[in-house]
């Protein structure tokens, strides 16, 4: 059986150990940078945001695995997935903590908060729906629910919706950052919907990044538009503009045709290895 350091053979697994590290580093860091001072004059709030915002990035990190793994012949991903996603819940659970701790603990402003605001009810939904998963993330759930743990642990893709959302409400006036999250599960997304032959050549991932680099944009613009009453097509044309910067639009595309450069070179080095083995 695995543990956090050991495969299911029991043998020391140094890419379970890293995967550990690097899940466990954010926290740390924001507790260090609390315990010295470092996250200014209102630190359990900015302690809070970190610890949301790293739940949306360990919750996206877990839906791209799939598409990883099958674009990229990382075989190895599969067996930390439920690792990232477990950590994804125990941030979202570590983030909910500090706001009760913001709230010094009384339980009638975090429920009356909770109830009222339509962004921290969103947020606790995401929550819930992770600590459920997480629950039912052990092998002996997975025997226990049998078919039923796929359909459940599908509802990770509409948490994931709904914790952007909730990030974008966060976020207020600058959604920069939000948007560019969103684009990368727009991708994750999109490469879901494809025809199952079209999930493992490369050739359609190029046209995937433009989707959801398209995507991307329009979401920037419909966001402005109905949040703060700007133009979406001046925010559409500020992604074509230099003097504007790398738009998360612009940075999504990017991303897009690393990947698809990266997965045309596995596909290149398979073939390879398998013209060798028919030589030999």
């Amino acid at each position: 059986m695995a543990s956090l350091f050991t495969d299911r053979r029991g043998r020391f697994s140094w890419i379970r150990s890293l995967t550990l590290l690097v899940l466990v580093a954010p926290g740390t860091q924001l507790f260090v940078q609390w315990m010295t001072g470092d996250l200014g004059g209102r630190p359990i709030r900015e302690f809070t945001h970190g610890t949301g915002d790293w739940t949306i990035y360990f919750l996206l990190a877990s839906l791209a695995v799939t598409p990883f793994r099958a674009v990229l012949d990382w075989q190895f991903l599969t067996a930390l997935r439920r690792r990232i996603g477990v950590a994804a819940a125990c941030y979202a659970g570590l983030h909910v903590l500090l706001y009760v701790i913001d709230q010094k603990f009384n339980p009638v402003v975090v429920i009356t908060e909770i109830a009222l605001r339509f962004y921290l009810t969103v947020g606790f939904v995401v929550f819930l729906g992770l600590l459920a998963l997480a629950i039912t993330s052990t092998d002996a759930w997975v025997s226990k629910l049998g078919r039923r743990w796929k359909t459940l642990h599908k509802l990770t893709y509409p948490l994931a919706a709904l914790g952007l959302f909730h990030y974008f409400i966060q976020s207020k006036a600058d959604v920069t950052a939000a948007v560019f999250v969103a684009g990368l599960y727009l991708w994750e997304m999109l490469w879901r919907l494809l025809p199952r032959r079209l999930r493992l050549p490369w050739w359609p991932l190029p046209v995937l990044a433009v989707a959801a680099s398209v995507s991307t944009a329009m979401v920037e613009a419909a966001w402005y538009g109905l949040a703060t009453k700007i133009d979406p097509l001046m925010v559409l044309q500020a992604n074509l503009e230099p003097q504007y910067g790398l738009r998360p639009a612009v940075l999504v595309l990017g991303a897009g045709l690393v990947v698809s450069a990266w997965a045309l070179v596995v596909r290149v080095r398979i073939r390879t290895q398998m013209r060798r083995k028919v030589a030999a």
